[in-house]
């Protein structure tokens, strides 16, 4: 799963991104095929020579990067390419303990549960600080007075506090759903060509464990067409982002000039009419929470898998999934710069107008 099949400016994430880079997605394969070796030196399957010369051609390794992507687009998955340049970079009698009983679907998962690590402890951290900043919000400005507003009319009154613990309250959930999740998704795969291990016999289990540990990734049976905690993992991904699309969109409609409840520093400007100032911040939150619901909705998809491998929903996840990632990795940041940006305006106060 390489870079952003389609790039923009708002799903930019100079710390998200990369993790989908193709150089990051190489380094991983890497890492699998090492692991993999000294896993199978350990059960008995290859030679620890065999496993030595495998770590040391992956340590050296340099892809000639037009041919993998010529074979990628060949084969449709990077794997056969990939494992082909590094086998003729082995002394020959070592060629075959490559890859011995993997198949590219094990190297590909492998390699992106391995990244995927990475991307839930950085979303973690900005959960974490965003539910922070939120709490110094209310501790700051939670005494403000605001009209409640049901059904986009007038209806009771409020505190500001009571808006903020509504934005903050799905943001605790949602990391206890990131934590709960992390277990069953950072997980290796290695099923071999049918899923079964048979190539890998007797010591399959042995391997895997093996594989796993030095990797730093839970243990699991094969799930080739099994991309449940996959689906799970873009629902929630959408439910985050959604999350900060709600604060946006409140955002906006307190900031209204006619409701003037909320004030955002530093709004954007018009090219016709010097006086405005949008709430640009607050729409790029909805319009990306929009956009992660339908990849969202995109990703499901990749759970009809025909028998034994998909060729069709395994590459369907390489297109929604980085951007899933990176599109709420991105409200998040932008989440973290509004709430630092906003302030309630009580009207019950003249002349309370700060902004």
């Amino acid at each position: 799963m390489t870079a952003l099949p389609f790039t923009s400016a708002l799903i930019d994430d100079a710390e998200l991104a990369p993790l989908f880079a193709p150089a990051a997605e190489l380094r991983a394969m890497l890492a699998f095929e090492t692991a993999l070796a000294a896993a199978q030196a350990e059960a008995g399957m290859i030679s620890g020579a065999a496993a030595s010369a495998i770590a040391r051609a992956c340590a050296e390794f340099t892809p000639d990067e037009a041919a993998l992507r010529a074979g990628l687009f060949k084969d449709g998955v990077l794997g056969p390419g990939f494992v082909a340049a590094l086998r003729k970079t082995l002394p020959v009698e070592h060629q075959k303990a490559l890859h011995l009983g993997a198949t590219s679907q094990d190297v590909t998962d492998t390699a992106l549960t391995i990244r995927l690590k990475p991307v839930l402890s950085i979303l973690a951290a900005r959960l974490t600080a965003l539910i922070a900043a939120l709490q110094a919000l209310g501790a700051a400005q939670g005494a403000v007075q605001l009209m409640g507003q049901t059904r986009m009319q007038a209806a009771l009154p409020i505190l500001a506090r009571d808006k903020i613990v509504s934005w903050e309250q799905p943001l605790h959930r949602h990391l206890a759903r990131l934590a709960e999740l992390a277990p069953r998704l950072l997980v290796i795969q290695l099923g071999g060509p049918v899923g079964n291990r048979a190539e890998l016999g007797a010591a399959a289990d042995a391997v895997a464990a093996g594989l796993a540990a030095r990797l730093g990734l839970g243990d699991a049976q094969c799930w080739h067409t099994a991309r449940d905690n996959i689906v799970a993992f873009g629902a929630l991904l959408a439910m985050i982002a959604g999350a900060l699309g709600k604060i946006g969109q409140d955002a906006a409609i307190l900031a209204q000039s006619e409701n003037g409840a909320l004030k955002i520093e530093g709004g954007g400007a018009s090219s016709a009419m010097a006086h405005k100032v949008n709430p640009v911040t607050a729409e790029h939150l909805v319009a990306l929470a929009r956009f992660a619901g339908g990849l969202a909705g995109t990703l499901n998809q990749a759970l009809v898998h025909e028998n034994e491998r998909s060729g069709a929903a395994w590459t369907l996840e390489w297109l929604v999934l980085p951007q899933l990632v990176c599109a709420t990795g991105a409200a998040l940041q932008a989440g973290l710069g509004l709430i630092a940006r906003l302030h309630f305006i009580d009207r019950a106060k003249p002349g309370d107008d700060r902004a």
